[in-house]
């Protein structure tokens, strides 16, 4: 296949399923060389396989990112990595702030942000050797608007978002953009939170100025895709709002978290 990522070796993390799939399939139909990194073995390697079956180029390592020593020998594994993509995530569920343990927090911040500086600091010496690199992170709306139920997540998130500004600013002479994507997507994630909330999904589509949540691949993978090409070689330490418009007055989400006393 060939396209704006032709010849690219591009890493997406937690792309078994969800966005970081999406991301995955946009990638490889974009010419690049994809290596699907996933802790779910059946659902990582299905979408390394589905990509090849459809004429790309992808394979699976199986990882669990919240570990140094496993990111260490994920990083050596994949090679030189052109386009990193920082999207794995294991939610917790809703609650409030009083009522969220500790190691929900710890959890929180080794995926949303150790995870993410550990793949970094490894690409770094590829990226800065060529004199090119391309890191996406998939960050939320969920910290910038302090959605409740989720103040895990939304620490993570805003913490990645830091980490990514400031690499912008220190890597940019490198020749190495790093950008951020807060998406609103329909994934299976979006799915199992919303099943448990009755009614919100609606809400949610209602508010969204396209009046819908976007798709994993043609949605949030295309953007992507434009961050991880040569035309996004001007842009870097962005955040970019991949939510139909939803970030304009804010997104209503207000899950039923019980009695605050």
């Amino acid at each position: 296949m060939t396209g704006m990522l032709t010849g690219r070796n591009a890493l997406v993390t937690g792309a078994g399923s969800g966005i970081g799939k999406g991301i995955a399939r946009r990638f490889a139909a974009e010419g690049a060389m994809v290596v699907v990194a996933e802790f779910d073995e059946v659902s990582g390697r299905s979408c390394a396989e589905e990509i090849v079956a459809e004429g790309g180029n992808a394979r699976f390592i199986q990882a669990d990112v919240t570990s140094k020593e496993q990111v260490a020998r994920l990083m050596a594994a994949a090679g030189p990595v052109d386009v990193l993509v920082n999207n794995a995530w294991r939610g917790s569920g809703v609650s409030r702030i009083e009522n969220k343990a500790d190691a929900q927090f710890e959890t929180a911040l080794r995926f949303g942000l150790f995870a993410c500086q550990w793949t970094m600091q490894a690409a770094l010496p590829h990226m800065r050797k060529q004199g090119w690199g391309r890191i996406v992170n998939i960050a939320s709306l969920n910290g910038v608007n302090a959605h409740m139920g989720s103040a895990d997540y939304n620490v993570a998130k805003e913490a990645l978002r830091a980490l990514t500004r400031t690499a912008a600013r220190e890597w940019a002479n490198y020749g190495i953009c790093c950008n951020i994507i807060c998406p609103a997507a329909m994934a299976a994630s979006t799915r199992r939170i919303m099943a448990q909330q009755p009614g919100m999904i609606e809400k949610i589509e209602a508010a969204n100025p396209m009046g819908r949540l976007g798709d994993p691949e043609t949605d949030i993978g295309g953007v992507a895709a434009f961050l991880a090409s040569d035309d996004a070689r001007y842009l870097t330490g962005n955040t970019l709002f991949v939510d139909g418009g939803a970030h304009i007055n804010g997104v209503s989400w207000a899950p039923e978290l019980g009695d605050e006393t």
